[in-house]
């Protein structure tokens, strides 16, 4: 312990030189190492956001995420490509089918549908005729129908036609002196009418009791029945056929007993394996193909999902350290703005697409197997995943100025046009409520709210605007005035005002980005620190050597793990 004047001696022995080093020597060499810590982070700060090219002539690294991302487009879009002409054949199939069965079952069918229903009856003779047709064509479905049906068992285990009636639990005939009395208990009734049942005298089910319909009470008239179908034209592309099960149900609605009964038909496909199919040539071999190109989309995409999450990963650690080195020198925070610039949205984008793609491929291998049915799942991954892997190709067109503008544009955009559809939004929702309700018994595009919103949203757009000017129903002078009055404020009020706001705020976005390419970006707290290596050029010309070499031994140690590969 020092005694009255003594002075502490706070100097330390140097081994290797022989001398002593004080407390001046320690800061200096305390100070260095911060230097040095500066600089080895700005140097990982500049090479993360250089594009590959210049990350390949800095370090000779060769750009692997690149060259994956321009072999998954490919591939990806081949097997989309050819899972598309597939589906294209399974949509094409069910649809003919169901044209087919309209007319089969459907009496006088036209072949075009009235409105939302296939067609209509308006005596009881023709209700009585339209049902037994249905069920005397079932019974010889198969001496009239060109397609390869057979029955197919029901939800009961059951084959043949299930057909049930609803109707109010009680009721009278009107009376003469007007009165009708109607208990609104809903009854259900059924039967089941089997192959063996079908092949005996007509009239022996025809007269059942069953069938003796009490319209001023009946709801509606349910037949369901299932069918089973094999699409062969598989076989032309090299492919292993689909077997259908085809669930089929009429309904005959008379719920608003208004002297027309809507006939609607519904038939729903599920694709389901093909038991005891012989199948003689090279299809097997071709579908063996198709699988193993499936697992090697899945293999790309696994590896490009497995860079780029280490690229994220690797990126918030750079962050980190960002944000602990300006909080320690600075005293403060960095903006949110910065803080953002090392969350690449791109790698995020692809890493969403990579697990769509890797999902959907096995969807498609087990579809391809006969193992699952749901095309539409599979469609929607590949579909989406394919939009996300072209719209990523954006990122590499960005490196250059020419093609930065839209990025850029976008970006300065996007919140004060989000900001402003809300507003305009809450506009467009009044229009279309009030639309509905008042247009709607007089116009066929605002029966419901829907349709109502397609049709405002076609004329934002200007289409179709004469017609719907012209198909107004004029039983109402009020609501025929009141129509015009709507529909030319909604015309004005959008494309004249708030089209032209929203155009206004894009176009503004883009004149400010031209500007900054012009006159240079504003500078965030991250930019100015990159470029605070030019103004210590001189200082960086004399110690360079050994802040490289220090910040390499570095590397080599504890900070190796935060070098970014892109």
């Amino acid at each position: 312990m020092p005694r009255g004047g003594e002075s502490l001696d706070l100097s330390v022995w140097d081994r290797a030189s022989g001398k002593s080093r004080g407390p001046r020597h320690r800061n200096a060499m305390a100070h260095l190492d911060s230097e040095v810590k500066e600089e080895c982070l700005r140097e990982d700060l500049r090479f993360y956001f250089m594009n590959p090219c210049e990350k390949y002539r800095a370090r000779h690294q060769i750009p692997w995420k690149l060259g994956l991302q321009i072999l998954k487009i490919v591939m990806v879009t081949a097997q989309l490509v050819r899972f598309g002409l597939g589906n294209q054949l399974v949509v094409a199939f069910k649809e003919d089918n169901t044209v087919a069965f309209k007319h089969l079952f459907l009496k006088g069918y036209s072949g075009i549908d009235e409105d939302d229903y296939s067609c209509s009856v308006y005596t009881q003779k023709d209700a009585y005729e339209s049902i037994f047709f249905v069920i005397h064509q079932y019974h010889r479905l198969k001496n009239i129908s060109l397609a390869t049906l057979d029955y197919g068992e029901n939800e009961d285990n059951r084959i043949g036609l299930k057909i049930c009636k609803q109707h109010y639990k009680k009721g009278t005939m009107p009376s003469s002196n007007e009165t009708l009395n109607i208990d609104s208990d809903i009854e259900t009734d059924c039967t089941n009418l089997d192959l063996q049942t079908l092949d005996k005298d007509p009239q022996d089910w025809m007269q059942s009791p069953f069938f003796s319909l009490e319209f001023y009470r009946l709801l509606q008239v349910e037949i369901s029945f299932h069918l089973k179908g094999i699409d062969l034209q598989t076989i032309h592309s090299r492919e292993l056929p689909d077997c259908y099960i085809f669930r089929n149900t009429i309904t005959f609605n008379n719920k608003a007993h208004s002297g027309k009964i809507k006939i609607y038909f519904d038939s729903d496909a599920d694709i389901e394996e093909c038991k005891d199919l012989n199948i003689s040539g090279s299809i097997q071999k071709n579908t063996q193909y198709v699988l193993v190109f499936d697992a090697f989309v899945i293999v790309i995409c696994l590896a490009s999902l497995i860079l780029c999450t280490r690229s994220v990963v690797l990126a918030l650690r750079l962050r980190k350290r960002f944000l602990n080195f300006f909080l320690e020198k600075h005293k403060r925070r960095v903006c949110d703005a910065d803080q953002w610039e090392f969350i690449n949205g791109w790698y995020v984008l692809v890493i969403i697409s990579d697990l769509m793609t890797i999902i959907g491929s096995i969807l498609k291998m087990e579809i391809k197997a006969k193992n699952l049915t749901n095309y539409d799942l599979c469609s929607i991954l590949l579909g989406t995943s394919t939009l996300f892997v072209w719209v990523g190709v954006i990122r590499y067109l960005g490196y250059f100025q020419a093609y930065n503008v839209l990025i850029l544009t976008m970006q300065a955009s996007l919140p004060k046009v989000l900001r402003f559809c809300a507003c305009a939004g809450m506009i467009y929702l009044g229009y279309t409520f009030c639309g509905w309700i008042v247009l709607g018994p007089y116009h066929e595009k605002f029966e419901n709210l829907n349709i109502v919103a397609e049709c405002l949203f076609s004329l934002v757009n200007g289409d179709d605007m004469f017609a719907t000017f012209a198909q107004i129903q004029q039983k109402s002078i009020l609501v025929w005035l009141f129509s015009r009055l709507y529909l030319y404020s909604f015309i004005s009020l959008f494309i004249y005002m708030i089209l032209s706001l929203f155009i206004a705020l894009i176009t503004d976005s883009y004149d400010t980005i031209k500007k900054y390419q012009q006159n240079g970006f504003p500078e965030t707290d991250l930019q100015e620190f990159l470029k605070e290596c030019s103004s210590k050029e001189e200082y960086q010309k004399e110690s360079s050597a050994f802040l490289s070499s220090v910040c390499c031994l570095r590397r080599q140690g504890s900070d190796d793990h935060l070098i970014l590969i892109n």
